[in-house]
């Protein structure tokens, strides 16, 4: 009588803790999957083994009832449920998973209802290029769309009406063919038809059996304060239309910001460079700037250096889907008169004979007799 081979814990074959989350689990059987998947090891035994024995485990600790019982009892506890050895039609879920990986529409060949999914159609690209002061502020644009749209005659087939379109002989009208692949069953959109279970016989005369003609479509699109450059938004449903009447493809509106001879952009924030005289910054000024939000104040303290920066609170960039604001970032460039008119020479010689190289402990600073100069 042959000796029975002990089978492995279940959470040693997936390689992951006993109290280990769903999440880790399936990532952990993912990974196994991609690398023990018979297609990718053609006639090797000990890796199809491999995936039976992961595709078991977690077909046991995937499901909370069996892995409470599989926890208490082992091996026994789960030998009368059906998860024993491994069995395709025991394995609700799986597509998810192996689905993905291998891009199988129903990779054990379950049956009960339709699996085969139509084709939809293509996703459509619009690059729109708006203001600066349209990002900040949002607008709603009206686009002319090129597009594909259905022929009215076929309505999309490519057929003519009433006996143009004929069952698909190589997958008898299903859309989907079944393939055997080692212990396997997988289903694939059937290749003659791409899915939709008839083919054309007589091409539509208005469409020339194209389906489609091109055009173009008006829309109104709104376009969100904030956006930034590479902004997509989404429009469901309003791309080309797909094979006989299938599920539209979605239209993709992609934004670019023009510049701003003033403002720079860094996320949220905006910065902006303000030029002052000397006098400005020595003896401090109130200086008007002109934002997004109109007229604004920014004071400028005595003794102001080039280089300083003022922030001006929630007046920067609104943030998309929130009512938040960045702020407005003002840097001081003091600005150097590259020409003097007589009356300024003769000042600043003035101001030049007051100015000391260095200042003695109990002498007037520089910034005071300045100021004293100019006040």
């Amino acid at each position: 009588m042959p000796m029975s081979v002990a089978k492995r814990d279940y959470y040693e074959v997936l390689g992951v803790a006993r109290d280990c989350d769903d999440s880790t689990l399936k990532s952990a059987y993912r990974k196994l999957a991609l690398t023990y998947h018979p297609d990718r090891n053609p006639n090797n035994r000990e890796a199809e083994e491999k995936f039976k024995e992961a595709a078991e485990a977690y077909a046991v600790l995937s499901d909370p009832q069996k892995r409470a019982a599989y926890d208490r009892y082992g091996h026994q506890g789960v030998n009368g449920s059906g998860a024993a050895g491994f069995d395709p039609s025991a394995f609700g879920g799986f597509e998810d998973i192996l689905g993905d990986l291998f891009g199988f529409g129903d990779i054990f060949g379950r049956r009960g209802g339709n699996t085969r999914r139509a084709q939809r159609g293509e996703d459509i690209r619009y690059d729109l290029e708006i203001s600066f002061e349209d990002a900040m502020r949002g607008i709603a644009a009206d686009l002319q769309i090129p597009r594909m749209e259905a022929c009215a005659r076929c309505h999309g087939t490519g057929g003519e009406p009433n006996g143009g379109m004929v069952t698909c002989a190589t997958c008898g009208g299903r859309g989907e063919v079944l393939y055997q692949q080692s212990f396997l069953s997988i289903r694939k959109t059937c290749p003659t038809c791409n899915g939709r279970g008839k083919v054309v016989r007589q091409v539509c005369t208005q469409c020339r059996g194209e389906g489609y003609h091109r055009t173009e479509k008006k829309l109104k699109v709104n376009i969100p304060a904030g956006v930034d450059n590479g902004t997509r938004l989404r429009l469901a449903g309003e791309g080309n239309p797909g094979p006989a009447g299938s599920q539209p493809g979605d239209l993709y509106v992609v934004i670019k910001v023009a510049e701003h001879p003033v403002f720079e952009r860094r996320d949220s924030e905006l910065h902006c460079t303000l030029p002052i005289n000397i006098a400005q910054a020595v003896l401090g000024a109130e200086i008007q700037i002109e934002t997004f939000d109109g007229s604004q104040t920014v004071k400028i303290p005595e003794g102001t250096q080039s280089g300083a920066t003022f922030r001006l609170r929630n007046l920067g960039v609104p943030q998309l889907n929130s009512r938040a604001r960045g702020d407005l970032y003002v840097h001081v460039d003091v600005q150097v008169p590259k020409k003097l008119t007589r009356e300024q020479r003769r000042l600043f010689e003035q101001l030049k004979e007051v100015l000391p190289v260095e200042n003695a402990p109990h002498e007037k600073s520089v910034f005071e007799k300045v100021r004293d100069f100019f006040g």
